[in-house]
């Protein structure tokens, strides 16, 4: 696979040990409401959905956000995400969740329980929970606009010859907050993942913001250069 060319969102590259049984609605509505929400922003600009002429009819997008105590150990930072093949729903409840309750890099291993099994890019997710106790949301959008631009926008950027999915791309978020300031702008562009773009911060709602208002920079930038 070349550089930039799509990877085939929804097939899970890690060894998953998944329960499956009912996220109780008391412990996880509340936060289910805002993902979805923020989902739904996400699917009307359409930088999460499945659409024939994009991707192969791919689906393409997740969403995910912490629950449990901060500083909860690393590989251990519990997240709620959408289930894997979800992303072509145009609408989604609680039923299309799952919960993260471990990840380990090395081993290339994700546990997890609820009614469907996780996204493939859990193992992404925890990679950028594991930066820090104090971020809570991760949103994984595909934006052609944003993902062309990432360079003079000065969005962190993975490398190209890195796999979504796996202990490598952990290992290459990893590298970004060391390396770049991928902490503080709050975005990064995934270089070898056709338009992939993951928005974290404290909460759906920052994260939201931080996510849009890149798009629309994007945006301005493109007009400025017709």
């Amino acid at each position: 696979m070349g550089p930039g060319e799509m990877q085939q969102e929804g097939v899970i590259k890690f060894e998953l040990e998944h329960r499956t049984r009912e996220l109780e609605r008391r412990r996880f509505g509340d936060l289910a409401a805002q993902l979805i929400a923020w989902r739904q922003v996400m699917s009307l600009t359409r930088l999460v959905g499945q659409d024939p002429s994009r991707y192969d009819g791919a689906g393409y997008g997740n969403v995910s956000a912490r629950i449990g105590p901060p500083n909860s150990a690393l590989g251990r930072r519990a997240f709620l995400i959408t289930g894997s093949q979800t992303s072509g729903k145009s609408i989604i409840t609680l039923e299309d969740f799952a919960a993260v309750e471990r990840y380990d890099f090395r081993h290339n291993r994700v546990g997890s329980f609820g009614p469907v099994p996780p996204s493939s890019e859990s193992m992404t997710h925890g990679a950028i929970y594991d930066l820090g106790p104090h971020l809570r949301c991760v949103l994984h959008a595909h934006s052609p606009v944003l993902w062309r631009q990432a360079r003079e926008l000065r969005i962190p950027t993975t490398e190209r010859q890195i796999t979504y999915g796996t202990p490598a791309m952990a290992k290459e978020v990893q590298r970004l907050f060391r390396e770049t300031a991928v902490v503080e702008r709050q975005i990064l562009a995934m270089g070898g993942h056709e338009d992939g773009i993951i928005a974290f911060g404290r909460s759906p709602e920052e994260t939201g913001q931080v996510l849009i208002t890149e798009l629309a920079r994007a945006f301005e930038k493109q007009s400025s250069m017709d």
